[in-house]
């Protein structure tokens, strides 16, 4: 969280985290708690809901800020708010590395 947010771009970590990712099955309600089919515009009013999403996607990293160092945390801003593998996986790689090679 060393930026002018003061916040991890990892869902979970720290204090502060992006609580609004362009996720589907983060921002819709669980089975539990809605057990009927979501289709796919059924899922609009959790898009366009401003609170967090239901479910915490934990340790996915999001596309992190824009070149000025904003994040407006908005499932809406998807290439700042998706969590992908092309941010993920550089990142697997680097902390096994680490883990390989701890001394």
């Amino acid at each position: 969280g060393d930026n002018p947010l003061g916040m991890s771009y990892m869902v979970g970590y720290g204090k502060k985290f992006p609580q609004k990712i362009h996720h589907r099955g983060s921002s819709l309600p669980s089975i539990d708690k809605h057990p009927q089919s979501i289709k796919c515009q059924e899922g609009s009013p959790y898009f366009y809901s401003t609170g967090p999403n239901p479910n915490l996607l934990l340790e996915a990293v999001v596309g992190g800020p824009d070149m000025e160092d904003k994040y407006d945390d908005s499932r809406a801003d998807f290439p700042h708010s998706e969590p992908t593998t092309y941010i993920n996986a550089p990142l697997v790689g680097l902390l096994a590395y680490f883990k390989q090679h701890a001394s």
